[in-house]
C-alpha cells in the first residue's frame, strides 16, 4: 500500500524540521566526539527512520523509491554520518532480506530492523577483494544442516553495533569468479564472529567501521538468502538500488553547501564589497547550482523508471558516477569561495570535504560505475 502524497509532505517536513533544527547544531559535536548522541538516535527511531523501504507488513514505511530518494535530498542537508547511522537498515542491511530472503527470514528480522532494535550490516568487501567483489575468499563449508564460514571482512559500515550481518561467502570451492557466492545472515554474538577495533577515518565521523571476522563459525542452513549461488546477484539488487539513494544524498549535501556559500558570500566583504558579487566567485557558485540540479534531475529520473519496474542498473551506475563526483567538485569549490576559512575547522566546509570524499570510494568506486556504465551500453548494441 502507497503512503498518499499529504501523508508523505507531511513526512517530508517532518524530517526537514528535523534535520535542520536537531541535527545540523550537533553536527560538530559529533564530529569531535566520534559517537552518535543516544537522545538522537532515539528520534530517528521514533520518526521511522530506520524503516524508511521495509514494508508496511514487516513494521518499516515501505516508501516508494521516488519517496525515499525526496527524503535522502532532505537528509544530505547534514553530516553523512547521521544518514549511515540508520543507512544500512533502510539500505544494504535489509534490502537483501527484501528481495531474495524467505518469509520466515523476513518476519524474524524485518520488524526489528524497520523499528532499529537491531542495526543490519553488510559484510562483503575483504582485503583482497573491494571493487573485484567476485573474488571473495571467505569460505561457507557445508557441513550436514550448517555452514562452517571463516574469512575476514574490511571497511563494514555499522559493524560495531551491528546485530545482524549479511555475509557474502564463496559455498562453492570450485568455482572462481561470482559463481559459488552465497549470502547468509549470522547474528551479532554467533561464536566464530568477532569484530574488529573501529577505523580511523578521515572523514564521518560518527559513524564506524571495522573489520568482520568468521572464525569456524557456524550458521545454520536456513541463514541463507536465496538459493546457493545466488549470492552476488543479490549483492548487485542490493547495490543498485543503493547507488540511487546514496546519489540522493549526495545532492542533498551539494545544496547544503551551496547555501553556506551564498550565506558567507553575501557576508564576506574584501575590496569593499561582499565577495559573492564578484564574477569569479559568481562563476563556481553557477558550475554548482548547475551540476546540483543536473545531478539531481538525473536521481529523481532514475528512481521514477526503478518503480515503473524497468532496470536501471546503469542509470543507477550513471546517478551514483556522476551525483558524488559533483559533490566532490562543490565541496573544493566550497573551500575555495570560503578560502583560509574554508580550511579551519571553525566552519563546517572542512568537516563536508573531508566527509564527501568516501562518497566516491564505497558502493563502488567511481571507476567501478565506469565499467558498469559501459558494460551496459555494450550489452544493448546489436549483434
Amino acid at each position: 500500500m502507497t503512503m498518499d502524497q499529504e501523508t508523505f509532505e507531511q513526512l517530508r517536513a517532518t524530517v526537514r524540521r528535523f534535520v535542520r533544527e536537531r541535527l545540523v547544531p550537533r553536527e560538530a559535536e559529533v564530529g569531535l566526539s566520534d559517537a552518535m548522541p543516544p537522545g538522537i538516535l532515539a528520534e530517528m527511531r521514533e520518526l521511522g527512520l530506520f524503516g524508511l523501504s521495509i514494508p508496511e507488513t514487516y513494521g518499516g514505511l515501505g516508501l516508494t523509491l521516488v519517496e525515499e530518494v525526496r527524503l535522502s535530498l532532505e537528509l544530505g542537508w547534514t553530516s553523512p554520518a547521521f544518514r549511515s547511522t540508520f543507512g544500512t537498515n533502510v539500505g544494504i542491511g535489509s534490502q537483501a532480506i527484501v528481495a531474495d530472503g524467505s518469509p520466515e527470514q523476513k518476519q524474524r528480522y524485518l520488524p526489528d530492523l524497520a523499528s532499529g532494535r537491531i542495526i543490519g550490516a553488510f559484510a562483503l568487501t575483504e582485503p583482497e577483494a573491494g571493487s573485484d567483489s567476485g573474488s571473495l575468499r571467505t569460505r561457507a563449508v557445508r557441513d550436514g544442516d550448517a555452514f562452517v564460514i571463516n574469512g575476514r571482512k574490511r571497511f563494514i559500515t555499522n559493524a560495531p553495533t551491528a546485530g545482524l550481518f549479511t555475509v557474502f561467502a564463496r559455498s562453492d570451492p570450485a568455482s572462481s569468479g561470482p559463481r559459488g557466492v552465497s549470502a547468509f545472515l549470522v547474528e551479532a554474538g554467533t561464536p566464530g564472529l568477532s569484530v574488529g577495533t573501529p577505523d580511523r577515518k578521515m572523514g564521518q565521523q560518527g559513524v564506524h567501521t571495522a573489520d568482520v571476522v568468521f572464525e569456524d563459525c557456524r550458521v545454520p542452513a536456513s541463514s541463507m538468502i536465496g538459493g546457493e549461488g545466488s549470492g552476488f546477484r543479490t549483492a548487485m539488487k542490493v547495490l543498485d538500488r543503493g547507488r540511487l539513494t546514496l546519489a540522493a544524498g549526495a545532492c542533498g549535501l551539494a545544496e547544503r553547501l551551496i547555501h553556506e556559500c551564498l550565506v558567507y558570500g553575501s557576508e564576506r566583504q574584501q575590496f569593499g564589497r561582499p565577495i559573492a558579487e564578484f564574477q569569479l566567485v559568481q562563476a563556481m557558485l553557477a558550475d554548482s547550482r548547475t551540476e546540483a540540479y543536473a545531478a539531481t534531475t538525473m536521481v529523481m529520473d532514475a528512481a521514477a523508471l526503478k518503480d515503473s519496474g524497468v532496470d536501471t542498473t546503469m542509470a543507477a551506475a550513471c546517478c551514483k558516477y556522476f551525483a558524488t563526483e559533483m559533490v566532490g567538485r562543490v565541496a573544493d569549490r566550497a573551500v575555495q569561495i570560503f578560502g583560509g576559512a574554508g580550511y579551519v575547522s571553525a566552519y563546517p566546509i572542512e568537516r563536508f570535504y573531508r566527509d564527501v570524499r568516501l562518497l566516491r570510494i564505497y558502493e563502488g568506486t567511481s571507476q567501478i560505475q565506469q565499467l558498469v556504465i559501459a558494460r551496459e551500453m555494450l550489452k544493448a548494441v546489436p549483434s
